[in-house]
C-alpha cells in the first residue's frame, strides 16, 4: 500500500492520535467520510451529464469505449498466459495421482 510496511503505518497512527487525541480521531474519519461521499456523487453526476450530453448528439458512449474494453481483456490475457504459461488446476490431485502411480493405489483402512 502506497511503499508503507505495517511498522510506518502505526507510527504515523500513533502520531496521529498523540495530535488529535482520541475524542477527534472519529470526527476526522465523519468528515473524510462525507468529504469523499461528495466527492463520488459529484463524479457520478459529471459522467451522468456527459452520457446525458453525448446520447442527445446521437453518440453511444458505450459503443465508443467497448472496443478499448476489448482490448484491454486481450492484453490483460495475453499477458497472464506469457507470466503464467502453465496452469495448475488442483495440485492436491495431481500429487495424488503421482503418488498412486508410484506405489499403487491408496488403500484406506477403518
Amino acid at each position: 500500500m502506497f511503499g508503507i510496511g505495517g511498522g510506518e503505518l502505526l507510527l504515523i497512527l500513533v502520531v496521529i492520535l498523540m495530535l488529535f487525541g482520541s475524542d477527534k480521531i472519529p470526527e476526522i474519519a465523519r468528515t473524510l467520510g462525507k468529504g469523499m461521499a461528495q466527492l463520488k456523487n459529484a463524479t457520478n453526476e459529471i459522467k451522468h451529464e456527459i452520457q446525458k450530453g453525448a446520447s442527445e448528439n446521437g453518440l453511444d458512449v458505450n459503443s465508443l469505449t467497448g472496443g478499448i474494453t476489448e482490448e484491454i481483456e486481450s492484453a490483460k490475457q495475453s499477458m497472464n498466459n506469457a507470466l503464467n504459461p502453465v496452469e495448475f488446476q488442483n495440485p492436491v490431485e495431481e500429487i495424488k495421482e503421482e503418488f498412486e502411480n508410484l506405489s499403487g493405489p491408496i488403500k484406506r483402512q477403518m
